[in-house]
């Protein structure tokens, strides 16, 4: 891939959304451009393959599409961190506070994942809640978060300041 592709100029913006005066920065067009998609890939692979991770957890619903694409290209497994209620089976779960409320994360239990060096993958990276919110639920199941990686961060809400582990971010809207 020889040919250069502006990552954030493939993420549209759309304002008042999900509330008037937030911007939102909607990954479904680059998603739907498959150089930016394959570059996105590759670039997180990239990134996440330095910690060595055994397995990329992608974080509902949009880390999912990024989760899946990177463990291939890295030949590990992936785990699915969901809301409440849509998991089979014994979970574990983590509620955290948001700007407007709570809200619970859930993972499958398995002693099969303790002790594996974990990735956390999510589309994009605001106030660090969800993040810290995985990375307590993945230490939880036992396993080691060895980094978390998203497509975009707004890096002007300094969310890395909850985050304990390296963290990747393709992409910083910094105003």
């Amino acid at each position: 891939m020889s040919e250069s592709i502006n990552l954030e100029g493939t993420i549209a913006k759309v304002p008042d959304y999900p509330k008037p005066g937030v911007l939102f920065y909607d990954i479904s067009t680059l998603l739907l451009n498959t150089k930016a998609m394959t570059t996105t890939v590759k670039k997180l692979a990239d990134e996440i393959s330095q910690y060595e991770p055994d397995i990329i957890a992608g974080i509902e619903s949009r880390g999912f599409l990024m989760a899946g694409p990177v463990a291939i290209e890295l030949a590990v497994g992936v785990q699915m961190i969901r809301k409440k209620g849509k998991l089979p089976g014994t979970t574990l779960s983590h509620t955290y506070d948001l700007e407007y409320g709570h809200d619970t994360l859930e993972i499958q239990k398995s002693s099969a994942l303790s002790g594996k060096r974990v990735a956390i993958v999510d589309d994009i990276f605001a106030t660090g809640g969800t993040l810290s919110a995985a990375t307590t639920l993945i230490r939880k199941q036992g396993s080691i978060v060895v980094c978390s990686a998203c497509i975009l961060e707004l890096a002007f809400l300094n969310g890395k300041d909850k985050l304990d582990a390296p963290f990747i971010s393709l992409v910083q809207v910094t105003e």
